[in-house]
């Protein structure tokens, strides 16, 4: 694939988690999938990915960076929503928060292969807080001068 190709079918994948269409699943994601290190297959990503839409019912991938180098992808994800409960260890319980995802992927043979993800945990602390979060999905990357 392209790199032109490969943002495509990224995109392509980032809509059809956003859509829960499960029974796509297999056209993006690898039968040896990983994340974060940990062998889940196609079977278990799925899981994981059911069991988000379960704790947090308004989910939303909302892609705000992307850079396509195939076979990897890199992103920046922005997610504005209301998970129940706990969510990261932290007592969210219902409030509305928003924060981003810093996301690589490796693709093999088409699809998802190997993820490495990394959750902004202090943007939705400080919101918890009711400090202001400057690590949240709507704030702007400002190099040093």
């Amino acid at each position: 694939m392209t790199s032109h190709q490969l943002a495509a079918h990224y995109r392509a994948y980032i809509d059809c988690l956003n859509r829960q269409d499960w029974a796509q699943l297999h056209r993006f994601v690898h039968d040896e999938a990983r994340h974060n290190g940990r062998r889940l297959g196609l079977a278990g990503y799925r899981e994981m990915l059911e069991r988000d839409y379960r704790d947090i019912p308004d989910l939303r991938f909302e892609i705000e960076w992307l850079v396509s180098e195939p076979p990897r992808v890199a992103a920046r994800l922005a997610f504005d929503c209301t998970p129940r409960g706990r969510f990261l260890g932290l007592a969210v319980d219902g409030r509305r928060v928003s924060f981003a995802e810093n996301v690589f992927y490796e693709f093999r043979d088409g699809k998802v292969h190997e993820v490495w993800s990394i959750l902004d945990k202090a943007a939705i602390e400080a919101q918890i807080a009711g400090a202001p979060s400057h690590g949240s999905a709507g704030a702007s990357f400002k190099p040093p001068a």
